[in-house]
């Protein structure tokens, strides 16, 4: 399965979506099965202000606790409740699941991000 053409991957497994100056921002296919089943989801409030690369939240499984971070610099605008109600969303589909919408202050560290295909190739699923 393919990841998704119209986001962007870090090497920390999260994909970002960018339309106008809102990042919608999850985690990827890779990050779900390297953490078997994510049991728990915490995000930062909306109103919290995210710097490049700044912690959004942090996700749980039955392995390990991974944070999650933002490429993009800006404010949480929007948490999605369901999947902190529902961690386990994320597990059926964490591209249809996303977990925090910002409103973009600094674009610039979307240049270190790659496209589907090179983190695909990168992080191929087994």
């Amino acid at each position: 399965m393919a990841s998704p053409a119209d986001c962007l991957y870090s090497n920390s497994h999260e994909w970002h979506r960018v339309t106008g100056d809102t990042l919608t921002l999850g985690i990827t296919r890779f990050a779900v099965d390297a953490l078997t089943d994510v049991t728990y989801a915490n995000m930062k409030p909306v109103g919290t202000k995210i710097a490049s690369g700044g912690i959004i939240g942090e996700v749980e499984s039955v392995k390990t606790t991974s944070d999650i971070y933002s490429a993009c610099a800006g404010e949480i605008i929007e948490v999605n409740k369901a999947v902190i109600d529902n961690p386990a969303a994320l597990n059926a589909d964490p591209f249809a699941n996303w977990l925090v919408k910002l409103k973009i202050s600094e674009k610039a560290g979307l240049a270190t991000l790659m496209d589907g295909a090179t983190y695909d190739k990168a992080h191929p699923i087994h």
